[in-house]
């Protein structure tokens, strides 16, 4: 084949250019110039001059978004920073009193904060690297996500590379990671869904679930087919904001070409933020894409770092939902379901309802004194609500003459429904619970637990597995997990040999897990992922925790008696000492890096404000506590020092006045170092 010509390689970057100005106006600004002819006339252009010359060919090209075989899975990737959540509010109470805490923690009366809308999507991570996409990255757990980069490289409006004169015109350095959100347009679900129903084929749910499937199809040329979108609500470097100013970010991502919703607004009180959220409250209906509620974040990046985070959510930003879809249907039946404390819950079995996009079958009752204080009766007529648009639950009876009331009273059952054991309720306790250790709901649920993406991440045991590993006996207990052969995985139903190594696999890789992570896995009552994180930094290794007394137990952060009690019991039981013995067999990680402190801070309590020149505000805190100092977010008598950076607010003048110690970072390394 002979060489190309610079006219030919010329010709083929110029309509390159063409293609992607016209997908940025299409896909991102929704706006076009020519008509869907005349593009794919352009698009064929390309095609056929790089088939003629494919040594020409770039991974950036617009020809290039689908291509290759099918891959055979995903790659785990452990993000730069955690992608956390955010915490919750549904009313003006809430939210006011987050602003409360933000003034108190902050030292600071006047904040700006800037309001977006709360897409109904799933949160994504893009990598550029020199201008070029590299990575695409799910949220997963929030530690680690799944590379999806193929997948990603369909969607039309994220794009495949960004000219380094425009990323230099927005202020973005060539190596940056960008966050977001991925979701599917409602029209676009919409239409897929009639098309499959024509078809005779199982319509989807909602856009969200169909989403996070959509984006981890094998086949990158199923997800180019249904047309998801993605918006931009972050730039990072290094794991680390790159702008002062949220606002700022936002504004440069626009200019660099990704798309950024457009409704968004940079306000300056809460009053402000209320009327955003009434107004979009009316208007959602009317957007292309479902929304779930408002956004609201701290604009200043340094008052973010004063505020921090807590163990699952960051402290300057909150999300405000919209009130809970609700729908009318038939409460036909209440049956019980055994987690895996133990708990007995009723759960209301419907009629199916249509509620925000999804058939509602069943609903929580959540415990016996809620269905007392519903009055609620099998046979009656309920409102169900999805409580934060995600999780049904039955809010009210409905009594008037078109919904007559049912007759059948509900009684909580004297043994439980899976295992015949008679059911207890402890004094001052609002929950029934089945107290036998072998009782095969317990297990199910307990196996799931441990497995599920935010404990152990082992994908592919979900529901249908466990059901079939518990049913036969593969796995009795946790630790049976981790002696799970091959041979085994193949004598279960719709197995293949390509999927159980894909779960042993899974298996494995689960063993590299920190401690915390293992503890959580337990299932130790009232023990959550925030208790397992501080319990793993204080003892440093599951041993050290099992000898651990209930006094010394509520010394460890945020673990009070209830917490402490319920871990010696834990770990007073024989078999489950044995279980942590078997888990240690199988080479799971028991021990971790305990959290060392000195002592020659020690009793001594420390106040951060303003902005360090070396250190983030989580550094510094860190440094003060590993010199066995304390740090606070109020100033007080009992202060012992303020450390003051550029821009200190009302903490300095607080201390001042009552006449506490100001250092700076550089005295403050002379106390710890």
């Amino acid at each position: 084949m002979p060489a190309a010509t610079k006219d030919t390689e010329k010709k083929i970057e110029t309509l390159r250019e063409k293609i992607r100005h016209h997908e940025h106006l299409y896909y991102v600004l929704d706006n076009p110039e020519i008509s869907d002819l005349e593009f794919d006339k352009l698009m064929q252009e390309l095609q056929q001059l790089e088939a003629d010359n494919p040594k020409l060919i770039t991974p950036d090209s617009p020809t290039q978004r689908v291509g290759g075989k099918p891959r055979e899975g995903f790659i785990k990737v452990r993000h730069s920073s955690p992608m956390l959540s955010l915490d919750n509010t549904y009313s003006e109470e809430e939210l006011r009193a987050w602003e409360r805490r933000v003034h108190e923690l902050s030292g600071r009366k006047d904040v700006d904060y800037v309001c977006e809308l709360k897409l109904d999507g799933m949160s994504l991570s893009l990598g550029y690297d020199n201008g070029q996409l590299v990575r695409g990255i799910t949220r997963g757990d929030g530690t680690v996500g799944e590379d999806v980069t193929l997948n990603v490289r369909t969607v039309r409006s994220v794009p495949l590379s960004i000219p380094k004169e425009k990323l230099k015109k927005a202020g973005i350095p060539p190596d940056f990671e960008v966050r977001g959100e991925l979701l599917m347009p409602t029209a676009a679900f919409k239409k897929l869904n009639e098309e499959r129903e024509r078809a005779g084929l199982a319509t989807f749910a909602n856009p969200r679930n169909f989403t996070a499937g959509t984006v981890r199809q094998l086949d990158s040329s199923i997800t180019a087919q249904r047309r998801l979108d993605y918006f931009a609500y972050g730039l990072l470097q290094n794991g680390r904001t790159y702008f002062d100013r949220h606002s700022k970010t936002l504004d440069a991502l626009e200019a660099a070409g990704l798309k950024v919703n457009p409704h968004r607004k940079l306000v300056h009180s809460m009053d402000e933020v209320w009327d955003f959220i009434q107004q979009w409250e009316g208007k959602r209906d009317s957007l292309p894409y479902e929304i779930d509620g408002i956004v609201v974040k701290v604009d200043r990046v340094a008052l973010q770092d004063e505020l921090g985070f807590t163990g699952k959510a960051p402290r300057w930003a909150i999300a405000y939902k919209y009130a809970a879809r609700a729908g009318i249907t038939k409460l036909e039946d209440i049956r019980v379901q055994v987690g895996r404390t133990g708990k007995l819950t009723p759960v209301a079995m419907l009629a199916p309802v249509l509620i925000g996009g999804t058939t509602v079958r069943n609903a929580t009752l959540h415990n016996m004194d809620e269905i007392d204080r519903l009055g609620v009766k099998i046979g009656d007529w309920v409102q169900v609500e999805r409580g934060g648009d995600v999780i049904p639950k039955v809010a009210k009876v409905i009594d008037d003459k078109d919904h007559p009331r049912g007759t059948r009273a509900f009684e909580m059952p004297e043994k439980c429904p899976v295992c015949g054991t008679k059911v207890v309720r402890t004094e001052g306790e609002v929950d029934y619970r089945c107290v036998n250790a072998n009782c095969p709901a317990k297990l199910r649920e307990t196996i799931l637990h441990f497995a599920s993406r935010g404990v152990m991440n082992i994908d592919g045991m979900g529901d249908a597995l466990v059901n079939q590993l518990t049913e036969r006996g593969l796995v009795k207990n946790i630790a049976d997990i981790y002696k799970l052969t091959k041979d085994d995985l193949l004598s279960l139903e719709r197995m293949g040999d390509k999927s159980a190594q894909n779960i042993l696999d899974e298996i494995a890789g689960s063993k590299q897990l920190p401690l915390e992570r293992v503890i959580y896995g337990l299932g130790i009552r009232f023990v959550g992922e925030r208790t397992a994180q501080f319990l793993a930094e204080h003892y440093g290794s599951m041993a050290a925790l099992e000898k651990t007394g209930v006094e010394e137990l509520q010394n460890v952060n945020e673990v009070g008696p209830r917490i402490a009690e319920s871990i010696v019991e834990f770990f007073s039981i024989p078999a489950n000492r044995k279980l942590v013995e078997r888990l240690h067999e199988a080479g799971l990680t028991l021990s971790g890096q305990k959290k060392q402190r000195g002592t020659k801070l020690a009793g001594k309590t420390f106040v951060l404000t303003g902005t360090l020149a070396k250190y983030t505000r989580d550094e510094a805190k860190k440094m003060i506590e590993g010199a066995g100092g304390k740090v606070t977010g109020s100033v007080s008598k009992k202060t012992d020092y303020v450390v003051a950076g550029a821009d200190a607010g009302s903490k300095l003048e607080k201390a001042n006045q009552l006449g506490v110690s100001v250092i700076d970072e550089k005295e403050m390394e002379k106390l710890t170092g």
